[in-house]
């Protein structure tokens, strides 16, 4: 009787101890997920930066997800990243001399849950319809951007709603 006894409670702590170490290793992975899809997420912030500033046609692009949505006040949301490319190179057409002279974004929190984030934060950005326009000044607080884990681990824009 006392034989087994002695053998339920090794077993007992056997059973915790592993449940324990299992634990700290799924915690630890889950960790490492989460430092790499941060470090994915400030990637695309920085690249939408030097895309934004440069006004490069491809990378303005090559920032979204392929189903990704922009929606534009007074406007019917944008779906698709070809449908961007298309509404993008209208723009382009219609203000030629369009330049962005400042671009600065600050993420103030990313909440990431699976294969989607959240960001939250605010932009100060100046920017020039033509080269004889006068800049205009836009300080956007609280803006939501939805960001889509990509196959490769890369991170994209999901949703972004222009102000």
């Amino acid at each position: 009787m006392r034989r087994v006894s002695l053998f339920v409670a090794i077993a007992f702590l056997a059973g915790l101890a592993i449940g324990f170490f299992a634990r700290r290793a799924s915690l630890s992975t889950l960790h490492r997920t989460d430092a790499a899809d941060l470090a994915a997420i400030k990637k695309l912030e920085q690249e939408d930066i030097e895309v934004t500033l440069s006004q490069d046609p491809k990378g303005l692009v090559d920032v979204w997800a392929e189903d990704g949505v922009r929606i534009s006040p007074g406007r019917p949301a944008t779906v698709g990243k070809r449908a961007i490319a298309v509404e993008n190179e209208k723009f382009r057409e219609q203000f030629p001399e369009f330049r962005v002279l400042k671009y600065a974004p600050v993420v103030t929190e990313v909440q990431i849950a699976g294969g989607w984030a959240i960001e939250v934060g605010n932009a100060d950005a100046v920017y020039r319809m033509s080269a004889k326009d006068e800049p205009v000044s836009v300080n956007e607080t609280g803006s939501v951007r939805m960001l889509k884990r990509q196959s490769d681990g890369s991170w994209k824009f999901a949703v972004v709603g222009l102000k």
